[in-house]
């Protein structure tokens, strides 16, 4: 049965046994109303609720009686339903039990089928993999059979040439034993050879120490004192060999190559000449009178102060009659101060708004000097086209001067100089000439910008445009980069013409005195040296030698060290001429 009918069956048998209890309940009530007396007191209040509750009761059983009646009447209806229900489930059931065995039916066969199916084709995969391992082995067989052929051909190779290689090697071992036995016997002919040479070099030792100790007797003196002597005459008879040949080149070179390079330059300095002034940073300007001084002074030194600050000139005044120190580093400033306070003198009026204006003024006419300076240099040395801004500074240079030689000056003399040897030797004259021109004009921003002036002129003269050859020479002219082409070695040689001829620059005199006493250091510090003179302002040394001391060639040898020591230790403007005296003095007394 399934849970559905056991479900009903509960549901009946619970309905039954509450008719059960409502009929008893019904049947004790019926007992209790027998048992009651017939006639009751109709006034007693307990016999009327009595009544009541029991009238309250059977009608509460009667209602409980139609509903078991109704409950057993559904209980009935649901058990018929029930009971339907159940007959159509057992009919599904069976309809169900049918179809599948028939699926299953259906199930077993197709599995059939499809079972033989996969036999079949299990049969037909299994032939073809077979087949394919029977072609597979056939064609290793093969393979192995023509690699075992392969094999057997490289073996039998092999054989032979090992059979080749050990007909070789017996050969060469019958050679080998053959050598050996030459060998073994050359081996005993040298040792004999050796035995007999080894007695000869005995006897030959003695003998050369026989005959040594004999020549040292015989001498008076050992092997060393012997190799010495002979080393120290050999020395002395190379050197004087060497300094004769020093001699013989240079008096060659002197005859070919001097004469041409003298007559060069000696040509270029004759045909230049210019103006020199001392170099200076005190300008002087002279009074009418020395009441002036209180005028320039003014009020508590108020003029003197704005004059000053105006144009950044230091302004002395001592006890010089009639005359007024300016003093400044920049000499462009200086000028302009110089030129200021002269028109103020000559104008009367000194005061510090009068200063303004006069410093003004004198400003603009020491850049037109400046200009005009520059034009006529350029027209001099015939250079036409060149930047603005580089004739203002080459203008600015007609007020700086370089060990009392105007800068300006010198670079016209030395444009000039540059322009005669490049003529000479046939090189482009216009680019010389620029370059040599050009090669000192950053000295006109030396108290403005840091570095050497070489590098300064050849930074400007990049900026402006000039060529790069120009540029070269005139950051090459003092060496601070290494020369490399002909315009930057005819710069050096012009410049060092020009500032070295006689009377284009002065020095100093602390340093001047300086490098007299050092050249005549050097040259007293000499062997042989007997006094020494130094002659024409340091530009020839006069080396007066003991002749017993030093010879000739000795005396050429000196002099070749003193020039180089000089040139190595010394910077100096030109040449030094070195001149060794050796004088031999024959003194007899007649009597």
């Amino acid at each position: 049965m399934s849970g559905l009918e056991w479900a009903l069956l509960a549901a009946i048998a619970g309905l039954a046994a509450l008719v059960l209890a409502a009929i008893s309940l019904g049947a004790r009530a019926l007992r209790r109303i027998g048992t009651m007396p017939a006639t009751p007191p109709p006034d007693d209040p307990a016999f009327v609720a009595e009544k009541d509750r029991q009238e309250q009761s059977l009608a509460a059983l009667r209602t409980a009686a139609d509903e078991a009646s109704s409950s057993v009447d559904m209980a009935k209806s649901a058990a018929a339903a029930a009971r339907a229900d159940a007959a159509a489930a057992k009919a599904e059931a069976s309809a169900a039990r049918a179809e599948a065995q028939r699926i299953l039916d259906a199930a077993r066969a197709e599995a059939d089928t499809v079972l033989d199916r996969a036999h079949r084709q299990a049969e037909a995969d299994a032939e073809q993999v077979r087949a394919a391992a029977r072609r597979s082995g056939e064609r290793e067989i093969s393979l192995l059979a023509s690699t075992t052929r392969e094999q057997a051909a490289e073996v039998e190779r092999r054989a032979q040439r090992m059979d080749e290689r050990e007909r070789l090697h017996t050969e060469e071992v019958e050679r080998l034993a053959e050598r050996e036995r030459r060998l073994t016997t050359a081996a005993a002919e040298l040792a004999t050879r050796k035995a007999s040479l080894v007695a000869r070099e005995t006897a030959v030792a003695e003998a050369e120490q026989q005959r040594k100790r004999e020549l040292e007797r015989i001498a008076g003196l050992t092997a060393e004192a012997a190799r010495a002597e002979l080393v120290e005459a050999i020395e002395g008879q190379a050197k004087r060999e060497a300094a004769i040949l020093v001699r013989d080149i240079e008096a060659d070179a002197r005859n070919t190559a001097e004469q041409r390079a003298r007559h060069i330059v000696v040509d270029a300095i004759q045909r230049v000449a210019s103006e020199q002034t001392a170099e200076s940073v005190v300008s002087v300007l002279h009074l009418p009178g020395d009441e002036m001084k209180g005028r320039i002074i003014g009020r508590e030194g108020r003029n003197i102060r704005a004059f000053e600050s105006v144009t950044g000139v230091n302004l002395i005044i001592d006890d010089t009659p009639e005359a007024v120190l300016l003093s400044c580093f920049d000499p462009v400033r200086r000028e302009i101060g110089r030129l200021t306070l002269e028109k103020l003198v000559l104008d009367g009026r000194i005061h510090p708004h009068r200063i303004e204006e006069v410093f003004e003024t004198a400003k603009h006419e020491v850049e037109r000097l400046c200009q005009r300076a520059a034009e006529d240099a350029l027209v001099e040395v015939g250079i036409t086209e060149i930047h603005p801004e580089m004739v203002s500074l080459l203008g600015r240079l007609r007020y700086r001067t370089s060990y009392g030689q105007n800068v300006l000056k010198h670079l016209v003399e030395t444009a000039h100089i540059a322009g005669v040897m490049a003529a000479e030797l046939r090189l482009d004259v216009p680019l010389i000439k620029r370059s040599a021109f050009l090669h000192d004009i950053g000295k006109a921003l030396t108290h403005e910008v840091e570095g050497s002036h070489a590098l300064i002129g050849a930074d400007l003269a990049r900026k402006y445009g000039e060529a790069e050859e120009v540029v070269h020479a005139i950051e090459a002219h003092h060496n601070e980069v290494p020369p490399q082409t002909i315009e930057a070695v005819l710069t050096q040689a012009s410049d060092a013409c020009s500032g070295g001829r006689p009377g284009a620059r002065r020095e100093s005199l602390e340093a001047y005195v300086k490098r007299l006493e050092r050249i005549e250091e050097i040259a007293a510090g000499k062997s042989g040296v007997e006094k020494v003179f130094a002659m024409q302002a340091g530009r020839e040394i006069r080396v007066m030698v003991k002749p017993d001391d030093v010879d000739e060639i000795g005396a050429a040898v000196l002099a070749r060290d003193v020039a180089k020591q000089i040139e190595e230790e010394l910077t100096y403007p030109g040449q030094i001429r070195v001149t060794v005296v050796r004088e031999s003095r024959v003194t007899e007394i007649a009597r």
